[in-house]
């Protein structure tokens, strides 16, 4: 599993109650095992279902990773439109109770860019 760093070194200072590893490191030390020892000795179904496995176990790393940051990030966009959550400013959207002068645009984006950096970060550099 390579080294990356402290949380500090990463901007993720936090206070855990639990001792290292963290979650997110133990995600990626089952992927690393699977991509590194399983993969190469498998075929046919079991190779297809463990990328599948990697995938998945990429996604939660990240969604670990960063989404307590996405989460709030999530919920000031969500504020400075005047809604309370996703469900809201779907009922907003409907009713034509919010009209675009590019916040309303803007807030998407960045909330369909938080999505794909956990789902699959490759889609934004493509």
């Amino acid at each position: 599993m390579p080294d990356n760093g402290s949380r500090e070194e990463r901007g993720q200072a936090r206070q855990d109650v639990h001792d290292a590893p963290s979650a997110a490191q133990l995600v990626a030390a089952v992927r690393d095992f699977l991509a590194d020892d399983v993969l190469p000795a498998v075929e046919g179904r079991v190779r297809f279902h463990t990328r599948v496995a990697i995938n998945v176990l990429a996604m939660v790393e990240r969604e670990i990773e960063l989404g307590p940051e996405q989460a709030r990030e999530h919920a000031g966009r969500l504020a400075s439109l005047g809604v309370a959550d996703d469900a809201e400013l779907a009922a907003a959207i409907r009713e034509g109770r919010l009209g675009d002068d590019g916040a309303l645009t803007a807030a998407l984006t960045q909330a369909v860019r938080a999505k794909l950096e956990v789902a699959n970060p490759g889609y934004l550099r493509s």
